[in-house]
């Protein structure tokens, strides 16, 4: 199966063991990969990785240490996946919960064309209501989102996922989550799973991110937030009619030899 890592920070031991202890009853040998903590880069890496200037233009407030870790933390998962031999990589946050039908899944995307996607979300909103989809295994279905969910708790990247995410995101300027979003600027093509293979845990509830996430904005970062919502929707809507991510990938099922086709 594809490689599966978990990104942890070295004292969060609770949380490895119970990651660890999730994914082996399912058969899974995870990796872990060591979560960037912010303060421990130094000025010239901080810099490389995130642009303040940036920031003011794409969000509305600065992002705050634990948010910038987190996102160096994933960006580091893609230079791990370009360094290996993998043709892709499951990354997953070690505050989730995942179903028991994972293995399953991330073999039946193993076997999907590898040139035909870039980064496959395992987490889907309870209400989605889906572009275009394609079934991939019993009861979850591969789907093309109207607007791509935030949350960067779980998905699979490709290797040329990782690369457009190295090439376009350092430096970056928005949380993790809300800039795969905004896939159409890094030219991503970005696939979900129907229902949702990957949940948060209650251990997600007390990360200090989304402390600060909560915490009451003033007028003008709201006024910011409104104008870079209402400019996501335009966007969003004016790329997907020109664009279905999953059109390819159903072309070139179809088009594949009777014996090489993958049964869906």
């Amino acid at each position: 199966m594809l490689p599966v890592v978990y990104i942890n920070l070295d004292g969060d031991l609770e949380r490895r063991q119970a990651m660890e202890a999730m994914l082996r009853r399912l058969g899974v040998e995870p990796i872990r990969l060591p979560a960037v903590i912010w303060g421990n880069l130094s000025p010239a890496e901080q810099s490389s990785l995130y642009d303040a200037a940036l920031n003011s233009r794409q969000f509305e407030r600065p992002l705050v240490a634990g948010e910038l870790g987190c996102y160096a933390s994933h960006l580091r998962a893609c230079e791990w996946l370009l360094a290996s031999t993998a043709t892709a990589l499951v990354v997953l946050e070690d505050d989730v919960l995942v179903d028991n039908a994972f293995s399953e899944v991330v073999q039946a995307i193993e076997a999907l064309p590898a040139d035909a996607w870039d980064l496959i979300k395992l987490h889907s909103r309870p209400d989605e209501r889906p572009w275009d989809r394609l079934p991939l295994v019993a009861r979850y279905d591969l789907i093309a989102y109207r607007r791509v969910p935030s949350m960067s708790n779980g998905y699979v990247v490709s290797r040329a996922g990782a690369a457009k995410l190295l090439a376009h995101r350092r430096p970056f300027g928005r949380p993790v989550d809300i800039d795969v979003r905004y896939w159409w600027e890094a030219g991503l093509r970005v696939l979900g799973v129907w229902p949702a293979l990957v949940r948060d845990s209650s251990a997600a509830q007390i990360s200090s991110i989304w402390r600060v996430q909560r915490l009451r904005r003033s007028a003008a970062q709201r006024w910011r937030r409104l104008q870079h919502q209402v400019g996501y929707s335009l966007r969003n809507a004016w790329y997907r009619w020109r664009f279905n991510p999953l059109s390819a990938l159903k072309r070139q099922l179809a088009e594949a030899p009777a014996g090489h086709r993958r049964p869906l």
